[in-house]
């Protein structure tokens, strides 16, 4: 049964399956494609520059002209005629069954620039708004290569894991030979068997991780497909130093622009809310037909309207210190930002080099396991080292395979990591991954 168990194990783990037909294979660049195609949160960042883009058609509204109709019937109950004198015609004075209809032409024409301030905060709104997209793309694309990576990561330690239940079953078989021939006791053979079972319930857990893995990578996908992953190539070009970063983060970073943004918006609210102060003034026509011929029937009429503030009991002082505090905060928030691009770039180029470093220890030690671990076994073979020895040498091992694991995937994420601090994953991906 534990054989049959182990058979169906190793299939559910395999890496790549090998019917003709299959689960598709996903290379990292496509599965960055299908995340900006359908990636929910992507679409929703889209939307949001159609809102801003009625938002600024909404402004523009406001200054150009209104035409409209109106009317009204009315049903009196007395009709009373009135003449001029001998030769003159009658004039309706009151109608019985009585209309009337205006079609009337409204344009502003100065408010305080209220109006433009407001459509320059719209088209600012785009911007930010198309900012706010490209900042989800870029944190869409982080999640889609941390998943799939991982998935990538747990393909590997499901290979590392079969070879350390390989390796443990070589012990078991060797001890049991030795307590066959009467030269260990039974202790041998229960340790052997002990670890065999351990190493099968970490080939469980590394399948678990696999799996959750790729169901995060299915749901950043929006997809139910069921795949195998390619093992992707991370570009191992040099990178740009932290200076170069730091100026490429300020001229890409989307939080950067959108903080930026903000205090132009903030600072246009400013001198919105002082336009309370000014008159306003607009222009009014109008076109009257009516039942009634008192005095006319027909007429037209023109007006320029103005209306100028006098006094407000502190209403404009109060809107301008509320905006000026406005602008202050959004100051303070570009300050932040500005602060935090140069610290994300220092703290991503520290865990590529901590990242670079531990892999290129964690080979270095594996390969020294993997010396180790090969005399061992053939003093252990020979009885001239004890079981505890070569089970020491073995967890060393898998220890050190597990780690070579890790750290590949660690610095695939922190070299990323490091065009993302920069705002350029997008830009990136296309030439780093392969």
């Amino acid at each position: 049964m534990r054989i049959i168990a182990l058979a169906m194990l190793a299939a559910i783990a395999a890496p790549a399956f090998a019917q003709t037909e299959g689960p598709a294979t996903l290379t990292l660049s496509e599965a960055f494609r299908r995340a900006l195609e359908v990636n929910p949160s992507v679409g929703r960042a889209r939307a949001e520059v159609g809102v801003a883009q009625a938002q600024k058609n909404f402004y523009l509204s406001a200054i150009m002209p209104k035409i409209g109709v109106s009317g009204r019937l009315t049903r009196n109950s007395d009709e009373v005629m009135f003449s001029g004198g001998e030769g003159e015609p009658e004039r309706t004075i009151l109608a019985e069954n009585d209309w009337v209809y205006r079609v009337t032409l409204s344009q502003p024409l100065f408010a305080g620039n209220r109006e433009r301030r407001a459509f320059q905060q719209a088209k600012i709104g785009i911007q930010n708004a198309l900012e706010g997209v490209a900042l989800t793309e870029e944190g869409i694309l982080l999640r889609v290569a941390a998943a799939y990576l991982g998935v990538v990561q747990g393909d590997e330690l499901i290979n590392v894991e079969r070879k350390n239940v390989e390796i443990a079953g070589r012990r078991r078989q060797q001890a049991q030979a030795f307590f066959d021939a009467g030269e260990v006791t039974k202790v041998e053979t229960l340790r052997a068997e002990s670890d065999v079972k351990a190493a099968e319930r970490r080939l469980t857990r590394a399948v678990q991780l696999r799996e959750g893995s790729a169901s995060r990578l299915r749901l950043v996908l929006d997809s139910d497909e069921s795949f195998v992953v390619a093992s992707p190539s991370i570009g191992g070009e040099t990178l740009p130093g932290e200076a170069a970063l730091i100026d490429l983060a300020r001229g890409h970073r989307s939080d950067l622009k959108q903080a930026s943004n903000d205090l132009q918006i903030a600072k246009l609210e400013v001198s919105k809310q002082r336009g309370f102060a000014l008159p306003t003034l607009t222009f009014d026509a109008a076109l009257i037909e009516q039942k009634v011929s008192f005095p006319i029937d027909s007429y037209s009429q023109a007006s320029i309207n103005f209306s100028i503030p006098i006094f407000q009991s502190g209403e404009v002082a109060a809107r301008v210190r509320g905006a000026k505090e406005r602008e202050t905060q959004a100051m303070l928030a570009l300050d932040e930002a500005e602060r935090r691009v140069v610290e994300d770039i220092r703290l991503a180029m520290l865990d590529l080099d901590s990242t670079e470093k531990a892999l290129a220890l964690a080979r270095e030690q594996r390969a020294a396991a993997e010396a180790e671990y090969e005399q061992l076994f053939e003093l252990y073979r020979a009885q001239e080292a004890t079981s505890l020895d070569l089970q020491s040498s073995e967890s060393s091992l898998a220890d050190a395979r597990r780690a070579e694991v890790v750290g590949a995937l660690d610095r695939d994420l922190a070299r990323l990591g490091v065009w993302y601090a920069a705002g350029m994953l997008k830009e990136s991906v296309v030439t780093e991954v392969r």
